[in-house]
């Protein structure tokens, strides 16, 4: 069984050309961690002073990578890029503390 990470570009929403492989695992868990590394890491690289969280959960929304899992019935399977980042943007500051 094998799980497949795929990574559209929400800049580009429904163009297919500019969706890319992130790669296949072994297991559902490894497949969802590779997911958030690839948005923890956009997560960091876009966290600026002064920029609130959910001026960064919009910023995701319109430019950030949009990974989905699809597992070895061909279905997608229940992660969601979108909740990760919301979440992990409320985790890290509210909007009463910029970082």
């Amino acid at each position: 069984m094998t799980y497949t990470v795929f990574v559209d570009d929400n800049a580009h929403y429904m163009d297919e050309e500019s969706r890319y492989k992130l790669g296949d695992f072994e297991t559902l868990e490894a497949a969802t961690a590779a997911a958030k590394k690839l948005l923890d890491d956009w997560i960091r690289e876009n966290r600026k002073v002064g920029k609130s969280g959910s001026q960064l959960f919009s910023e995701y929304c319109s430019f950030g990578d949009d990974p989905y899992i699809v597992g070895p019935d061909q279905g997608r399977t229940p992660f969601s890029a979108r909740d990760y980042v919301q979440n992990s943007t409320k985790i890290m500051w509210t909007d009463d503390e910029s970082y």
